[in-house]
């Protein structure tokens, strides 16, 4: 029988107390924060949904694992069990271990990258282009273009346009590709998943021009659902099926063990290339640790290696993106502008159409997740112009692609009670839409300012 309630297939074990803040006591929270909800403490939040990285609840599997955590410098037994999960899953060789993900990116892009070089991709995320940009190269988005209509249905908006692809490649030339970075799920274009054929088309191209092709596999298991459930061929196989057909088209991976190895730090970089793993195991040893630990503990290695496997538990990626789906459609039904379908990992809101009234150059999505922390005490992301935005050479403001706020949800961490609530504090934002004003930037840093950045309200 099909139910209609999702429950959630694990039982609580422990818990964390949640501070139940007030209207009045937030909008002073948000004032000390200069409106920016990175900065709030974590115990004035109610519901957080900043990001899903890192924010896991692990299992008492991957607990009782942390016991055994071997910490010995070089040739630890947690690095054997670490190595051959990674390994077992990716087919790839050459594994190695960092703190967390962006620390693989910088390792592999700072050693590929430079002036004159160029990066392509469906969707670079924000760490991900700014280590590009920071080595001097440059970064390209080519997600298709059904990607920016949200309203519609099109079972893989993560997609790399591959047309544009080989125009980037023919224009630039293959030798100053850095490489082609396929994102699953396409986490800045709206948790939208990338189908097996698109993977295909797009390792096909780079074989041609000899063009490196990397996996930012972070969030593999998801777009391992969607590919079962939408793409035909693939009904019979398992999710880890799925995945290893994905990883054996690369010739390597970025991963934040953070989201979909359901843990709260780790990350590794996995190579198919003896000579190019080399060099960036060079990097690795001088900036993140000796090559069997890299930036992580015997403990973060076991709790790694038991999540990899957890993460294809049929069960588990069912309630996962059925919860996110319930959300998606719940607000879907009140007449927010969700980018649709539902992805996996998060929901996404675009402001811009939420706060038709407020200027690209206000920010409308800033205004949205400072209304979401006052109304309810719910902190989201805003994946806009104050993320991806540039200046011209005038300091007018060049807009992102897309105006949309990310609703990231932990893993394993809230229940239905907990999602009905954020569905009933939507209720309240809507009433009151047509009254919000936009905010300015007063303070910023260089690169990254979503993080830091200072903003007043208009």
């Amino acid at each position: 029988m099909n139910f209609k309630t999702i429950i959630e297939p694990f039982k609580i074990k422990s818990v964390e107390t949640i501070t139940m803040s007030s209207e009045e006591e937030r909008v002073d929270f948000l004032k000390l924060a200069h409106f920016n909800p990175f900065l709030l403490k974590s115990e004035q939040v109610i519901i957080d949904f900043l990001t899903d990285s890192g924010t896991s609840a692990m299992s008492n599997e991957q607990w009782a694992a942390i016991m055994r955590g071997d910490e010995s410098y070089a040739g630890a037994k947690s690095w054997e069990r670490f190595y051959n999960a990674v390994n077992d899953l990716t087919g790839f060789e050459y594994v190695l271990p960092t703190h967390q993900g962006r620390a693989a990116e910088r390792i592999l892009y700072g050693h590929l990258g430079g002036p004159g070089k160029v990066f392509i991709s469906n969707t670079h995320f924000d760490t991900t282009r700014a280590n590009i940009e920071f080595s001097g190269a440059t970064a390209y988005d080519i997600a298709i273009e059904e990607a920016k209509n949200h309203s519609v249905f099109h079972p893989f908006k993560g997609n790399l346009d591959c047309n544009k692809l080989e125009d980037l490649i023919n224009e630039h030339g293959a030798e100053n590709i850095g490489a082609v970075i396929l994102t699953v799920t396409n986490n800045s274009g709206g948790g939208q998943p990338v189908s097996m054929q698109n993977a295909k088309e797009v390792a096909a191209i780079c074989k041609k021009h000899h063009v490196l092709y990397i996996l930012d596999c972070c969030r593999i298991a998801e777009n391992s659902y969607f590919v079962k459930h939408r793409e035909k061929g693939y009904e019979n196989h398992s999710y880890r099926q799925i995945a290893q057909e994905m990883f054996a088209l690369a010739d390597g991976c970025v991963m934040s063990a953070k989201k979909d190895a359901l843990v709260n730090m780790g990350g590794f970089l996995a190579l198919k290339d003896e000579k190019l793993a080399e060099a960036c195991t060079n990097l690795l040893i001088i900036t993140e640790g000796f090559s069997t630990y890299g930036g992580l503990s015997g403990r973060d290695m076991e709790a790694i290696a038991i999540g990899l496997n957890e993460v294809f538990d049929k069960d588990y990626i069912y309630y996962r993106i059925k919860s996110t789906e319930y959300l998606g459609e719940k607000l879907r039904e009140k007449g927010v502008p969700v980018m649709y379908p539902i992805g996996g990992h998060a929901v996404y809101i675009d402001s811009a159409k939420l706060y038709d009234h407020i200027p690209l150059n206000k920010y409308p999505g800033q205004a949205l997740v400072c209304e979401l922390y006052r109304i309810g005490g719910i902190r989201c992301v805003e994946v806009g112009s104050v993320m991806f935005g540039k200046y011209d050479e005038n300091g007018e403001l060049i807009p992102a692609a897309m105006e949309l706020v990310r609703l990231a949800i932990p893993r394993r961490v809230y229940t239905q009670s907990h999602i009905d609530y954020v569905v009933e504090v939507f209720d309240e934002l809507m009433k009151n839409k047509a009254n919000v004003k936009g905010y300015k930037i007063i303070k910023e840093p260089k690169l990254l300012r979503h993080f830091t950045a200072h903003f007043e309200q208009l």
